[in-house]
């Protein structure tokens, strides 16, 4: 099958910073493709060169089988973007919005109408089509936010950290939108500092460093990567003492969050982690399956510390 999305070495530099390192990746029809890396590790420079905000400094892209280049004013019709900050007319009212982005894609009145009317109604925006787009609580400008990128039914939807400022009832009730375009076969590149969200969206993940994908894969194929059996999560008063300890007994140590993270060989209950830690400084154990957190911090290293 022709992959939706195809990169091939991209790069790019601001001044004398190297954001993007020969980047390759493709994203499959139908499928959404989860970017996630620490600050900086050039995700969101990915989607602006994706749709045309910004120009690389190398490489190839093909939208759907064809060069980006040379697709001009198509490639805007092929492509959504719902950037970090929502693009949105604060005095307009949501309908009104809508109907300007539509414009701007030159839809003809009529279908202009049909699908502002659609997409009111799937996105829960009746209830508040008389506020002004600026009145709305942050949730709900989200919300208006991605039905805009969605007006000209793209083929490929690029999501900038969707759900980074709104409240969790919010941000459950974009996951559940964003799952339907999914299940209806819209394709979608996604950047995102939050674990869950990409566990729960994603079909692949895609794990980022200095300007380069270091691991892809379903979340199982990227825990599979993680040498242990089990995972301790360990709070101690005497970190230094703990890791050592640890590190004795062939446990890897990580950190995150506050918390030491300990890679078991071997499966172990609560108890034999405890007894085999044994000291005053630990304050707090939990014994937890290898998750995708763990493969992201084993995958990326010290430098990509959870935000």
């Amino acid at each position: 099958m022709m992959a939706a999305l195809q990169i091939e070495g991209l790069s790019k530099r601001f001044g004398n910073r190297l954001v993007l390192d020969g980047l390759s990746l493709q994203v499959q029809r139908g499928e959404v493709l989860g970017l996630l890396g620490p600050n900086g590790c050039g995700k969101s420079t990915v989607l602006n060169i994706v749709c045309q905000l910004l120009q690389a400094d190398a490489g190839q892209i093909q939208l759907l089988g064809e060069p980006l280049t040379g697709l001009g004013a198509r490639a805007r019709a092929r492509v959504g973007l719902c950037a970090q900050d929502c693009a949105l007319y604060p005095d307009l009212l949501p309908a009104e919005n809508l109907h300007f982005f539509g414009r701007l894609h030159g839809l003809p009145a009529a279908v202009r109408r049909a699908r502002v009317a659609e997409l009111m109604e799937s996105f829960g925006l009746g209830p508040h089509a008389a506020t002004r787009a600026g009145q709305l609580s942050g949730g709900w400008q989200q919300r208006l936010h991605l039905a805009i990128a969605l007006m000209h039914r793209p083929e490929l939807l690029l999501l900038d950290e969707p759900t980074a400022a709104v409240d969790v009832a919010a941000r459950l009730d974009l996951w559940r939108l964003i799952d339907g375009l999914r299940d209806g076969g819209t394709t979608v590149l996604l950047t995102s500092h939050q674990l869950a969200e990409a566990e729960r969206l994603c079909n692949r993940i895609a794990l980022m460093r200095s300007g380069r994908v270091v691991a892809l894969g379903t979340v199982a194929e990227l825990v599979a990567q993680v040498p242990g059996q089990a995972v301790a999560r360990v709070q101690s008063g005497n970190p230094a003492a703990t890791v050592q300890r640890a590190q004795s007994l062939g446990w890897t140590a990580q950190k995150a969050s506050g918390q030491l993270h300990f890679l078991l060989p071997s499966r172990a209950s609560l108890r034999d982690v405890v007894d085999a830690l044994d000291g005053p400084e630990v304050t707090a154990v939990s014994v937890q399956a290898v998750s995708l957190e763990d493969a992201y911090l084993k995958l990326l290293g010290e430098a990509a510390v959870l935000e």
